[in-house]
């Protein structure tokens, strides 16, 4: 597992780093069951915050992505099978909107205003 963070980007790191485990979680990197690593070896691993790791890994648990155990740490749960099964039609949408010219950017705005209307 690579996570990975851009201090120089706009977005905040915690937000990324979640980000960077959904990505994971979709292309089957994790697998429920699997355990990530502590906050403070990624923390430490990044160079950053061990309290900004913990907010990636509360904000995965309130997605329902992670459960956080005591003793144990942050282990995947059921919820990353679905997200690897869309994986292929990301790849798909993706290679589809880089066609059309469209930026990561707009596809991303396209897809959140589509889930919203859809829900």
């Amino acid at each position: 597992m690579f996570m990975k963070v851009d201090s120089s980007s706009d977005e905040r790191l915690f937000a990324q780093l979640a980000a960077s485990i959904r990505a994971d979680a979709a292309a089957g990197r994790l697998r429920p069951g699997d355990r990530l690593p502590s906050a403070r070896d990624v923390a430490e691993s990044l160079g950053v915050n061990v309290h900004t790791v913990l907010h990636a890994y509360q904000e995965l648990r309130d997605e329902g992505l992670i459960e956080l155990r005591r003793g144990r740490g942050a282990v995947v749960t059921e919820a990353a099978a679905p997200l690897a099964a869309l994986h292929a039609d990301i790849e798909a949408l993706v290679a589809k909107a880089k066609a059309l010219g469209l930026s990561p950017e707009t596809l991303a705005a396209c897809v959140r205003e589509t889930a919203h209307d859809s829900c």
